[in-house]
């Protein structure tokens, strides 16, 4: 049974050099010093300040040994640093584990889907905060934020980790152009910009959900057949 939380720097053998290891080759890392069995008891993955990829990856896992939940940091190919972490504030509903054999998009993946969504909606953006975890029914879902080049985010993208579907945008597709509010002149009843605009903004967000279909088309990547390569 393997254990971790134990107050002390874990080293792995690097696995990247130059470029800046996506989500998958962090948990490479982790499944390398704890074995496979600890890729599942994944409870999320975080990484900040992503352009595209972030310098560090935090990894929530439970702790079989002490019935917690710990948090590692990877970064450099090593485990950096250790410790324990509040279950509730884990980021998985109901601190729910992730199930990793559902994975076929990578945080690269989740970044170009992302990019993709934010150019649809004419959003502009600098870093990409990323987020793995499960959602209300189990399934493992990115929820990346887009932010400014001031760190403000300026949007929000829920993506299902298995299927690539946008699932939800915060942030974004929303708002009325001058041709919705010139077109808000004939309706009588004062509710012709909202109609409008809420036409608008559905049109723009089923026509990126149906190009990230295609994005995924061209990024997805199965977390099982990638780790089986080692």
């Amino acid at each position: 049974m393997w254990r971790v939380c134990v107050g002390v720097l874990l080293l792995a053998t690097p696995v990247w050099a130059e470029e800046k290891a996506t989500a998958y080759e962090a948990l490479r890392v982790l499944g390398s010093e704890f074995g496979r069995d600890a890729l599942q008891q994944i409870v999320s993955i975080r990484g900040t300040k992503g352009d595209p990829q972030p310098e560090k990856w935090k990894i929530v896992v439970e702790d079989l040994q002490g019935g917690g939940v710990c948090e590692l940091q990877i970064s450099d190919g090593n485990i950096d640093s250790d410790d324990e972490a509040d279950r509730d504030l884990a980021g998985s509903t109901e601190g729910a584990a992730i199930d990793i054999s559902q994975l076929n998009l990578d945080s690269s993946g989740a970044y170009a889907v992302a990019s993709h969504t934010a150019e649809a909606s004419h959003t502009s953006f600098a870093t990409a905060d990323f987020t793995l975890r499960t959602d209300d029914r189990g399934e493992p879902t990115w929820i990346v934020t887009l932010r400014n080049r001031s760190s403000r985010p300026v949007g929000t993208i829920y993506i299902g980790g298995t299927s690539g579907t946008v699932r939800r945008t915060d942030g974004m597709f929303a708002g009325a152009t001058m041709e919705d509010v010139e077109g808000d002149y004939d309706e009588a009843d004062g509710r012709g910009v909202i109609r409008s605009a809420k036409r608008s903004i559905q049109h723009g967000f089923n026509r990126a959900q149906e190009e990230a279909r295609g994005m995924f088309e061209k990024v997805k990547r199965s977390f099982s057949d990638f780790i089986n390569r080692e």
